[in-house]
Order: C-alpha cells, then structure tokens, then sequence
C-alpha cells in the first residue's frame, strides 16, 4: 500500500464518519472532500475542474426543471386527487394504488417531488376515510424509490453512474437498461406493501391527532386597540394577549400601516396597533371572543379563516441548524407553532429555543390563504394543499402548461432513447446525450413560459448538485491513486480463500451488492455510488470478466435503502407526518433490503452475463 493509498482510505473513512455523523451539510461536506483530496496532492489541481465536465449534475439540473414545470402545472396533483376522490376506504387497496401512481411518476421526476406532490392527498384520503396515515405515508416513500430504479433519469444516483462510467471509459446507459430489474422489483416491492404493510405498519397518528386536537380549523380575528383600551403602554407579555392558558396567539403585529417585526417579548402595546390573533387550545376550551376582546378594549374589524397545520422541514430549508426565536418565525411565516414532532416524541415546551433538523414536523396555527405563500418558501412540505384548505385558491395553470410539460418530459426520453437505438442499427448517425435532451426540453418550457427563470431556478435543488460535483472529486481520488484497483484486489483475494474460482463473480456480485446497501442506509446514495463504482469496475477487471453486472448491482444497492429512516431523504418527508418510530422503519424496511438484494442479484445474471 502507498502513501497515496493509504491517504485516500484517511480520506474515504473521514467522509463516512463526516455523513454519519453529520458535522456539515452535505453540500459543505462534499465541496470541503474535493479540497481535502487535491489540499493532499491525490487529485491535480489543474484536475480539479474536471469533476464540472461530469454531465450528470447538468442533467439533473434541466430534469429538476422540467419536473418542476409538471408539478406546477398541478398535472401529476390532479391525477392524485381524481384517484383518492374514487377510491374506497379498504386500506390494502389504498396502499396498493397509491404506490403504483407514486412509482409510475417517480420513474420520471425527481422523487422529493413526487412524495411532496402525493403528501397532503394522501393525507387528506386518510383523514377523509379514517385510515391511519402511517399505514399509508411509508409504502408512499418506498413506492416512490422502487419506481426512481426503473429508468435512468428516474434518481440522481442512476444518473451520476451514467456519467461516471463516461468518465472510466465504460459504456454509458440507455434509458431503459434498468427496466428488466427495475420493474419487477418495483412490481414486487409494492405487492409485498401491500400484503404485509397493514400487519407490519402500525396504526401510528400524526402530530395532529396525537396531541388531541380536536378543531383544525380556527378563526382570526384582525383587532383594532383603541383608545379607550386598558392594555396601551403596557408590555404586550403582561396583557391578556400572552395568556396561552386562554389559548390566545398573536399571529401578527401591525402598527402605522406596516408589520412590526420586533419579538413579542420587546412589543410595548400603543394605541391603533392592529393585531392577529387566534383563540385555540389544543384540548379545552379557548377564551370567548367576545368576552375577550371587550376586556381588552379591542374592536374586532375582521374575520379570516385559519387552520391548524403540519409542516415538514425540508432538507434544503433555511431553518435547518435554526431556532425559532431567532429565525423570527412568526413574523417570517405569518404562524405560530404549538409544537414539534422529532423522532416520535412530541414538544411542546421550549420549543422557541430549539434547534430544528430535517424531518422535524412543526404543528402550527395559520390563515388559510398563507398556506401558497408557504408553499413558495420551499423551507417546508405542506401537509395541506392550498387548493384542499381553500377551495377559492386558484393555483391550477391552464391545459396548455400541462400538456407542454408533459411533451417536453416524453421528447427528453424519445429523444435519448431513440437516438441511441438508431446510432447501433444505422452507421454515422450518433447519438443524442441525455444531458442535451434534457437542456433542450428546460429551455423549451422557458421560451413557451411554462416557467419563468426565477421558477426554473427555485425548482433546482442546488444542494444536490453541489454535492454531486464534490463527491466526484472523490472518485477521481480513488481511480489516480490507485486505490479502487487495491481495495478490488484485497476483496477478490479475501473471497478466493472461501469460494471455488467458477462461482467468485456470482458470490462477488451478492457481496458487492449487500456492501453497498449497508453503506447506503448509514451514508448519502450518491456517495456510496462514488466510491463503489470505481472498486467494482476494477474488480471485474482483476476476475477478468464483464463489469456490467456489478455495475448495476451497485446502482440498485446504492438506491433502495428501506430500513432507515434516514436513509433516504423521502423518508424524513413522511417521518412526523406519520407518526413514526425509528423502529417502525426497521420492522418494515429491512424485508424489503432482503427483497431487493435477492431479486436483484437473482435476476442481474440473466441479463447481464459475466
């Protein structure tokens, strides 16, 4: 073993125990391991920019776009609501038709999408039917990582092991290669939801119903302090305005026509300020309007819906590391929390001061027409749509952005498809890059403004992308040093030493394939792929054999990681909003690990020979 062997092993150790552990955001972690590895002379610096030539970021990139065009057309929301409005309440029925929309879709958009798209119809079917919403929300997340294996574009993973393969001189995939495993993994996996998910998915309630609340909808009243009030001059905190015991939450402050953006531990109360409040307990009785405002010296001067509400902290969302208090919660997102739910435990003290994480549901108390606004903040996935709480929203686009979406999506796949079908069958035509399809369909939906700039760019999820161009500095550190072709070696001798020459690659290939799924659960999927891929291919060099079929096993590996919860980001997504326990992902996930270890490594051999 060299010097720069042994540095990038320090290196591969340093970034597991860094995702692990957690110690940056992924992105910072990623960029901060293509610095360490040219810092430590494994990648050239003038090496360095050659992890942007990658076309798999790029491709992600216009795919995020054209699903975001999709999404805001309401094209896959509509699809979702005409299925829950006919569907009947038998909860294996559910399970089995929400994971077959969810995995068909998922196949072409990014999954994140997809689980926040079916999330709050989901819910609504749930509450509508009285069927616990756990039982419903996993199959959702797993069903939307089954179907992203079908297709190359269907997750990022898959498509950074396209472009990665570019760069090691191996053959690229075709849209559909995955297919033959992909679909009736896909097929079984949900089949197996279906079955055993009411048995093994407990009847677990969201944040909503396991602290009791009784009403999730509450009026708003808009008051008017005049001058005849007994609370003017005084701290807000020392007026009936503070007393959560009679279930009252300031909401907003206005004073001269504009929001005061103070905390309401700093508000002195003065004459014409106009405030938001709400009346609502969680359990008991709030205090009467009526009664309350006269004792206050308040004039009513409107009425406004309001709804309790879920949201779930999206992995990009500002408040991730973020307290409360000092993101000014209140007056940034027009709401007030009640409480937050984190690893199935309920908080309901102290919650100001607490640091929020991926995955936290806050419960909150808002206007039923700030749900859109909070929407567009992409720092949360709503469990209520906008259109579900307010019939009078309109947020549906015109037919046109519909079918223009849905174009763009199918000419991408036509496109790369068939270009590559036809550059085999007829010499001198070549092939058209999945990364050009996909730039082309983006630009397209700009120029018909389907999406504007500013749209295409919010749709993007730059965290992705960054740490996708981070991670390959990685793989480039693992292929120049020498170390995929080591670490290859050393695991084809340690098997040889226990299995007969004539059955290594079939063993190799469930080793490989069971590695990789351990690695993905515990670290990024895109990580894993980085690292895996270079080892693989290396290793099927040093057997002598074709590399094709580890390939693919590290692909699927690197993508189905069922059993916890965050081992994948969807998973975060349904975590609160269902209820669940850590456990709950165990009992559920780690069959269906089995599951996708067997079938895949059963049927990779019959499609791609050693």
């Amino acid at each position: 073993m060299t010097l720069e062997i042994g540095l990038t092993l320090a290196v591969i150790a340093l970034t597991l125990v860094a995702f692990i552990r957690e110690w940056a955001a992924p992105d910072v972690l990623a960029l901060s391991i293509l610095c360490l590895v040219v810092a430590l002379g494994l990648v050239d610096a003038k090496q360095m920019t050659d992890v942007f030539r990658n076309e798999a970021p790029l491709t992600i990139a216009c795919l995020f776009v054209i699903g975001g065009a999709l999404e805001k057309s309401g094209a896959i929301d509509q699809i979702g609501r005409l299925l829950r409005d006919r569907l009947s309440g038998n909860t294996r029925t559910a399970i089995l038709a929400f994971s077959l929309l969810t995995a068909f879709f998922s196949a072409w958009i990014n999954n994140t999408a997809i689980v926040a798209i079916m999330l709050p119809v989901t819910l609504g079917f749930a509450r509508s039917k009285d069927i616990a919403a756990s039982r419903l929300l996993m199959p959702l997340s797993y069903a939307s990582i089954l179907g992203g294996c079908c297709t190359l574009i269907g997750t990022s993973t898959n498509l950074l092991v396209n472009g990665a393969l570019r760069d090691l001189g191996e053959r690229p995939m075709t849209m559909f290669e995955l297919a033959p495993i992909g679909i009736p993994l896909a097929l079984i996996g949900i089949t197996y939801l279906t079955i055993f998910g009411p048995r093994l998915i407990p009847a677990r309630s969201s944040i909503t119903g396991s602290l009791e609340i009784s009403s999730r909808t509450s009026p708003l009243h808009h008051l008017l302090i005049g001058a005849g009030s007994n609370i003017i001059g005084k701290k807000l905190l020392d007026t009936p305005l503070a007393s959560r015991e009679s279930g009252i939450h300031v909401m907003e402050v206005r004073r001269s026509g504009t929001r005061v953006m103070e905390a309401l531990s700093q508000i002195i109360i003065q004459k014409n300020d106009r405030f938001l409040v709400a009346l609502h307990r969680r359990r008991g009785k709030a205090a009467e309007a009526d009664a309350f405002f006269s004792e206050i010296g308040a004039e009513v001067l409107s009425t406004v819906d309001g709804i309790v509400s879920e949201l779930v902290v999206r992995d990009e969302s500002s408040l991730i590391g973020e307290t409360l208090a000092k993101k000014d919660f209140r007056q940034r997102y027009n709401c007030v929390v009640l409480a937050v739910h984190r690893n199935g435990v309920n908080i309901t003290d102290r919650i100001a001061t607490l640091a929020l994480d991926e995955g936290d549901t806050l419960l909150v108390i808002t206007a039923l027409n700030n749900l859109e606004a909070l929407k567009a903040t992409r720092d949360f996935v709503l469990t209520d749509t906008p259109q579900d709480a307010n019939p009078e929203v309109k947020t549906k686009k015109p037919m046109r952005h519909v079918v223009l979406a849905w174009t763009a999506l199918i000419g991408v796949v036509l496109v790369a498809t068939l270009s590559d079908v036809f550059s085999r069958m007829i010499p001198g035509v070549s092939a058209i890059p999945i990364h050009y399809a996909a730039m082309v369909g983006a630009l397209a939906l700009l120029w018909l403004k389907i999406v504007t700039p500013r749209e295409a760019y919010a749709s993007i999820d730059w965290q992705v992308l960054l740490m996708l161009y981070g991670l390959l500095g990685l793989g480039m550190a693992m292929q120049s040093t020498g170390t995929a072709a080591w670490l290859a070696e050393g695991i084809v001798v340690g098997t040889e030493q226990f299995v007969a020459p004539e059955h290594l690659p079939i063993v190799l290939l469930w080793l490989v394939f069971l590695l990789t799924l351990c690695l993905t659960e515990v670290l990024s999927n895109n990580a894993t792929a980085v690292m895996m891929i270079p080892i693989v291919i290396k290793l099927a060099h040093t057997l002598g054999v074709d590399s094709r079929p580890f390939i693919i096993a590290v692909t699927f590996a690197a993508t189905t990681a069922f059993a916890l919860p965050m081992g994948y980001q969807t998973h975060m997504m349904v975590y609160g909003p269902g209820g669940y326990k850590f456990s709950d992902f165990l009992k559920v996930g780690i069959p269906l690990n089995i599951i996708s270890w067997v079938v895949c490594c059963s049927l990779i051999p019959l499609v791609w020979s050693f």
